[in-house]
């Protein structure tokens, strides 16, 4: 029987599953939230109406129900997997009774949504020796350095709890994915080193293969860059400090150059630092970007391209690099983890480090005149 001639799986098919939820997502707000969002992406049916029925949340098992007006704009909804809903990314799934036609994925992508199923693949990575008080915001910074994401997914206890201190992720490009592998294994986070290699090579003996393993003849697997504070070449002398700014920080030419200056000072007390590089997003300022402007989307994916949010600090050797990582790796800055590792000129980041460095006509960027 097809899903039109059963009533309760025609339900099923168009009711998808919310999860770790908080008491700060109602059944008003989502509902608003996905009506807005699938008419702003122009996913779904794109017929007149909102696409959203009903909403039921059960805050005690911390999980919602949203109820669509029909299979296709289910189906269209799950795109939305990952995307960041007040205080954290949204966990859609379908309901354990879904009895409709399996797919392999939403019918549409969402640019700059990094979705929290990583299907067995691979190109599925595992990374693990994570601090445990770092969020999924936070090891998400560290991974993009290499690529953007596909899909993440950090392991919590429970669902919802403390993080257990690992993950699994995908790369958007699968060519990164073992550079990314070969750089941050081994990377020293705090007092932790990671681990990272593909999920493939863990898993146990009799299980069914990974889709797109078959006929694929393993290769070895990067040998990892040891650590950068035992490194004997000594040429580590690059600080990269994650979750240290925000974009919003950096707008203000006055904001921007007193940041500038306190991170200045305080890496200064661990060695001579011979050049400070803190990448600031585009301008949002319509009259400096013609009449059309420039979109949010656009804007985003520029300033991830040149490394908005990241600090790099230059020490002049790599023992000042290496007494500042000691002293500021999960050290607070307005507010936030610092996140820390060190780099040397040949590290394999994104942005290139030769761009992060490239010469500029003024450094540091001025001063607002006094008028």
């Amino acid at each position: 029987m097809g899903i039109g001639g059963n009533p309760n799986l025609s339900r099923q098919s168009r009711r998808l599953y919310i999860g770790s939820i908080t008491t700060d997502v109602t059944e008003t707000n989502l509902s608003d939230f996905f009506n807005s969002k699938m008419k702003e992406m122009d996913i779904g049916t794109g017929t007149p109406g909102n696409p959203v029925l009903a909403v039921q949340c059960n805050y005690e098992k911390n999980y919602a129900f949203v109820e669509f007006r029909s299979a296709e704009d289910a189906t269209a909804a799950m795109a939305f997997d990952g995307i960041i809903f007040i205080n954290g990314p949204l966990k859609i799934r379908r309901p354990k009774d879904y009895g409709g036609p399996e797919m392999m994925g939403p019918s549409a992508h969402v640019p700059g949504v990094v979705s929290t199923n990583v299907p067995d693949s691979i190109n599925k990575v595992f990374v693990g020796g994570l601090p445990t008080y770092l969020n999924e915001e936070q090891v998400m910074e560290l991974l993009k350095s290499f690529g953007d994401l596909k899909a993440f997914n950090l392991v919590r206890e429970n669902g919802n709890g403390p993080s257990k201190g690992f993950a699994f992720f995908e790369y958007v490009d699968p060519s990164v994915t073992d550079m990314a592998i070969q750089s941050l294994s081994g990377m020293e986070l705090g007092d932790k080193y990671l681990v990272v290699q593909r999920a493939s090579v863990g898993a146990k003996p009799g299980m069914p293969p990974i889709p797109g393993l078959e006929g694929y003849t393993e290769v070895p697997i990067p040998q990892p860059i040891m650590p950068a504070t035992d490194n004997e070449s000594g040429d580590a002398n690059i600080l990269l400090m994650l979750n240290m700014v925000v974009p919003e920080d950096l707008q203000d030419d006055q904001e921007y150059a007193d940041i500038f200056e306190d991170i200045k000072e305080e890496c200064g007390n661990y060695g001579p630092v011979s050049d400070l590089r803190i990448p600031r997003p585009v301008k949002r300022d319509k009259s400096k970007w013609g009449e059309a402007g420039i979109d949010a989307m656009s804007a985003q994916r520029i300033d991830e391209a040149a490394g908005v949010g990241r600090v790099y600090v230059r020490y002049a050797t790599s023992e000042g690099a290496k007494m500042a990582l000691k002293a500021l790796a999960g050290r607070s800055f307005a507010g936030r983890s610092i996140i820390a590792t060190l780099l040397s000129d040949d590290s394999q980041t994104t942005p290139p480090l030769n761009l992060i460095f490239a010469p500029q006509p003024e450094a540091p960027p001025p001063l607002p005149q006094d008028s």
